[in-house]
């Protein structure tokens, strides 16, 4: 739908946003009012945009993986896990096998932590300011965890293309087992102030509601996807990194309104605290990083007394991974939805073009279908159900 300042008859143009955390981010909504009542609406971005697609053409494949973090800077982990594989994808690369279970490990953690946020600030929307209290206290728990394992809480940058930054601290699995023992106590208070609260059932159910066929046809995925009954999880669908090895459900709306996409998000808790259990009592020893020195950096006691890793660290440094000519796309399933990078190689260290799949850009426009009809009240519910982030979105 273009964009048209012209009200009709006594119709009325008003702004919401670009103001945070309103509208989650920096999301300008240009709506038309029929007394309260949205008769039309025009998502505007661009308020955040920093142009990383063209920032990745000009640099090293191994010196973009940082500013993937800030993409869904809710889950920076999950962003490095899909752009290495991608990378390696296009190297043709393989990881080995405690590689693949640690960025399950991180994976699920970014997953758990997005939706614990994703729910709190949806419940906060609509007037239910403990729920955020407790959401944020067990995702405080997951920081101290990340900071356990890269040194840094937020924007880690753990993964590294052809492995990780170093193998697991001797504390982190009995912190993740510690924290997965207290989670189902947390999730148990989110689902008993929530699920059956009649104001936060009154301000969702019904709302938004997001058919099937709509939901495909606008391109949507993740949570907002199952949440209209679709059964797409790319973790099944297409099965990557160590997932086909672990068992766990997809969780599945029945309506579509903004009340499943909270009851989708909830369970995908319950089922991320599963993957992660069976991903510890699987991890295999072993490396966690490829053996080679033209993908990943040689130890620093080999680099420091042999020339041969030596050279390699200097080549890797200077002008990155050589990578082949080619062109491949690969997505992973994120907590918003389909990530995906598409990148284009004429080979050499840096990619002559890379396309950024951002689910949040992406689903962001149903708000043009599913917002009509309902009031200039609703579009808090509405917003916060979508649960996107701008980063993504203005990436």
């Amino acid at each position: 739908m273009a964009w048209s300042p012209q009200a009709e008859g006594d119709r009325m143009i008003i702004n919401l946003g670009p103001q945070h955390p309103s509208t989650h981010g920096v999301l300008r909504v240009i709506l038309e009012l029929d007394g309260e009542e949205i008769t039309r609406l025009w998502p505007d971005i661009g308020y955040l945009h920093r142009g990383d697609e063209k920032i990745a053409e000009n640099m090293t494949y191994q010196q973009f993986l940082p500013y993937t973090d800030r993409l869904d800077y809710l889950a920076p982990l999950a962003n490095n896990v899909a752009y290495a594989y991608a990378v390696e994808k296009l190297l043709g690369v393989e990881v080995p096998p405690r590689c693949h279970v640690i960025r399950v490990i991180c994976c699920e953690l970014s997953r758990i932590a997005s939706h614990l946020l994703g729910l709190g600030c949806y419940a906060m929307d609509v007037g239910a300011m403990t729920v955020f209290l407790y959401c944020m206290r067990e995702r405080e728990k997951i920081m101290d965890l990340f900071e356990t394992l890269s040194g840094a809480r937020f924007t880690s940058s753990y993964i590294r293309i052809g492995g990780l930054a170093n193998d697991l601290p001797p504390e982190f699995v009995p912190g993740v087992r510690a924290f997965l023992a207290e989670l189902p106590a947390g999730v148990a208070e989110i689902d008993g102030l929530l699920t059956r609260n009649r104001i936060f059932v009154d301000r969702t159910r019904d709302i938004a509601v997001l058919s099937r066929e709509q939901a495909i046809n606008l391109g949507m995925t993740g949570p907002n996807l199952r949440a209209s009954g679709v059964d797409w999880d790319l973790r099944r669908a297409h099965p990557y990194s160590a997932y086909p090895d672990f068992e766990f459900e997809v969780p599945l709306g029945s309506v579509g309104d903004c009340y499943d996409r909270f009851l989708v998000r909830l369970e995908e808790v319950r089922q991320s605290r599963s993957i992660v259990l069976q991903a510890l009592d699987r991890l295999p020893a072993g490396p966690w990083y490829v053996d080679d020195g033209k993908v990943f950096l040689p130890p620093k006691t080999d680099v420091l007394t042999r020339m041969e890793p030596l050279i390699h660290q200097f080549m890797l440094i200077t002008e990155g991974i050589n990578a082949p000519p080619g062109e491949i796309y690969f997505s992973a399933e994120n907590p918003k939805g389909e990530l995906g990078f598409m990148i284009i190689s004429r080979g050499g260290g840096v990619p002559h073009r890379l396309k950024i799949r951002a689910p949040s850009f992406v689903n962001l426009q149903a708000l043009s279908v599913m917002a009509v009809g309902h009031l200039l009240s609703d579009m808090t519910a509405i917003l916060g159900s979508l649960d996107f982030v701008m980063g993504e979105c203005d990436r």
